[in-house]
């Protein structure tokens, strides 16, 4: 788990974060053991940015489409703060597990401490099209 989060905080430091200078980066850890990485990318027109899960989570559907993902770790270097999924990311997610069939585990970091929680316990009520 610690090399996740070290990847996590490796990639927060390619993030492109020029309007908030808050660099986020993820790593999801595949079932066959491969690492993704992703980082907050940001625009002008705010609501184009993406965050560093759904950039790492899009990755990985794209080109791993075969391959659940186990766990995914959340780090920043821009603050002490422990680091949560913001509500688009948790609905990336749920829909994530919801297409995989399986849960995944969510690493929340900041230096001094280390949280897990499900998709299902961040988000218990998540958005889906009725059927």
């Amino acid at each position: 788990m610690k090399e996740l989060y070290e990847k996590a905080l490796a990639a927060a430091e390619n993030a492109y974060a020029p309007y908030s200078g808050f660099k986020v980066g993820a790593a999801a850890e595949l079932e066959d053991g491969t690492v993704i990485t992703g980082n907050n990318q940001e625009n002008a027109a705010f609501p184009m940015c993406m965050c560093a899960e759904r950039v790492a989570l899009g990755y990985a559907g794209a080109n791993f489409p075969g391959l659940k993902i186990v766990r995914i770790a959340i780090a920043t270097p821009s603050s002490d703060e422990l680091i949560t999924p913001c509500g688009a990311c948790r609905q990336v997610l749920a829909e994530t597990v919801k297409r995989q069939g399986t849960e995944i585990d969510v690493i929340m970091t900041s230096p001094s401490q280390v949280r897990h929680a499900t998709v299902s316990e961040l988000l218990p009520f998540s958005f889906a099209l009725p059927k």
